[in-house]
């Protein structure tokens, strides 16, 4: 009895041997390696390798340039927040909803002038590069009107007078230049209106409010 239980020990023993030397095996020696790919796909399988390698390489590349120019920039105390909300800021100021300040020219309007040579003023100093106007004291921005005939001019329903300053900043020889040059509007106006007086002066620090009226678009919406 004690020979046989032996015997039934050792084949047992041999047995699970036997398991587990097969289940190595296996883990070994998976099926459905690439070596039972045929030469075409083991081509096609490098080339994406290769392919998503250099993909990589690029993004790591990018990574560690973006990675440079934050450093710089916290290096000079600039960071991409600040450089939003500056980004912003100059946005706001050229819309007209921050008031702003800055060098440019006072044209002194006298006269019964008509709605449409004001804007052909105005047109002339964008034109030349203004950055900001104001007439009578109100920013001119997208959508305002200025109208009415001669002696009766009005800029957003306001009556502007015989007498109203055009204020706009931008660079002051720039813009002198294009409204006094020769053939230019101021020599235009006064060749068709006679009676109306214009006196353009370069400043160097003109303050111009921002505008009252609500930029926000009624029908239309940003699309991303």
């Amino acid at each position: 009895m004690r020979r046989r239980s032996s015997q039934l020990s050792i084949a047992l023993v041999a047995l699970i041997l036997g398991v587990l030397l097969v289940v190595q095996l296996r883990s070994q020696n998976p099926g459905g390696g690439l070596e039972g790919l045929s030469a075409q796909e083991l081509t096609d399988v490098v080339g994406n390798l290769n392919t998503r390698n250099e993909q990589l390489r690029t993004e790591r590349a990018q990574l560690q340039a973006e990675v440079q120019q934050l450093a710089e920039a916290e290096a000079r105390g600039e960071n991409s927040v600040g450089q939003l909300q500056s980004d912003l800021l100059r946005i706001q100021a050229w819309s007209g909803l921050l008031a702003v300040s800055g060098p440019g020219v006072r044209l002194t309007v006298t006269g019964p002038i008509p709605g449409l040579a004001v804007e052909d003023l105005l047109n002339e100093l964008r034109n030349a590069g203004a950055e900001a106007v104001s007439v009578g004291g109100i920013r001119v921005v997208a959508g305002t009107v200025v109208a009415g005939s001669g002696g009766a001019v009005s800029v957003e329903g306001t009556p502007l007078g015989g007498t109203f300053e055009i204020a706009a900043i931008g660079n002051p020889p720039s813009l002198t230049g294009s409204l006094t040059r020769a053939g230019g509007m101021m020599a235009q106006l006064r060749a068709t209106l006679p009676e109306v007086e214009l006196v353009v002066t370069p400043v160097d620090r003109l303050a111009l409010p921002a505008t009252t009226r609500t930029l926000t678009p009624a029908h239309g919406a940003p699309r991303l």
